[in-house]
């Protein structure tokens, strides 16, 4: 089953994201929406003769979820978003994806599993990884999660919140290094 929002629903999701940024906040984790801002009137649309990637977003959060696909289809790509691990094994089996944005903690299938079985299936397929969880500062904290996850197989990894042309520069990076990757295909 491959779930493709409507524009109805994605002016829905966009007009709530712009009620976050009025109030300054994201209830759910505090991700900043000055991606957003951004992204309105500063990254250039793609016209033809540029690649385009289709990006698989894999992202608990919806704000973070609008925040990257905004970025995203402003710069060109298509996007598709899944709200877990599960979700995005489905669209992962059923389309083909060129790059994949994918988020360490999330209910159910966290991002790590999630990597385990796409690195079975298509080892080659870059993956970025993001988190909102904070650098170990001391030996008693937490690992580094992002650190772990770029040695599982990760090419790239962003700490939220990210600006947004570090998002872009770390897209850019893994689809010029990948001979296939934003050709374009969509499947599915």
């Amino acid at each position: 089953m491959h779930m493709v929002a409507s524009p109805e629903s994605r002016e829905a999701d966009d007009v709530s994201a712009a009620k976050c940024l009025q109030d300054g906040r994201n209830p759910r984790n505090n991700f900043a929406f000055e991606a957003v801002i951004w992204v309105a009137g500063n990254i250039p649309v793609r016209s033809g003769g540029f690649d385009v990637a289709n990006i698989l977003i894999v992202d608990d959060d919806p704000a973070v979820q609008i925040t990257i696909r905004l970025i995203l289809e402003r710069a060109g790509h298509h996007v598709t978003v899944a709200s877990d691990g599960y979700k995005g094994l489905v669209l992962f089996e059923t389309s083909r994806f060129d790059l994949l944005f994918l988020d360490i903690f999330m209910p159910g299938m966290d991002g790590l599993e999630t990597m385990r079985h796409i690195r079975v299936r298509q080892p080659a397929l870059p993956i970025i990884v993001i988190s909102g969880r904070s650098a170990a500062p001391d030996a008693y904290a937490e690992p580094d999660f992002l650190k772990m996850a770029t040695k599982l197989g990760a090419v790239a990894s962003l700490r939220k919140p990210f600006r947004p042309d570090a998002l872009l520069a770390a897209v850019h990076g893994c689809l010029i290094s990948q001979p296939d990757a934003g050709s374009g295909s969509r499947t599915g």
